[in-house]
């Protein structure tokens, strides 16, 4: 298993958007996230900065991600979610999440 926390910044106008978008998650793209072997999966917003985590229980993480990029159920859900983000220093210009470095871990 592996660790993902991710940081993302939102547009100020578009953060109750993208929490009501959260508290009606498509059923489709829920199922999309667990068949690419996403497990406990949450996401935070603070003020405009939005942290998720999640762990991946699969083995070839970068296969399962291009599955998920070329779902079409996903690609219509980032149409809505995709634009609630701004551009953050710390990202490069194709991401709307950042990976961060893990630094501790409790089990």
């Amino acid at each position: 298993m592996k660790i993902f926390g991710q940081i993302g910044r939102l547009k100020k106008d578009k953060i109750a958007e993208y929490q009501s978008l959260h508290a009606n998650v498509w059923k489709e793209v829920s199922r999309v996230i667990h068949s690419c072997n996403i497990r406990n999966y949450s996401i935070f917003v603070q003020d405009d900065l939005v942290f998720s985590y999640f762990e991946y229980t699969g083995s070839d993480y970068e296969k399962d991600m291009a599955l998920m990029e070329a779902d079409e159920v996903t690609k219509r859900w980032w149409t809505h979610t995709k634009p609630c983000f701004e551009k953050c220093a710390f990202s490069a210009d194709s991401e709307f999440y950042h990976d961060m470095k893990q630094i501790f871990y409790l089990v």
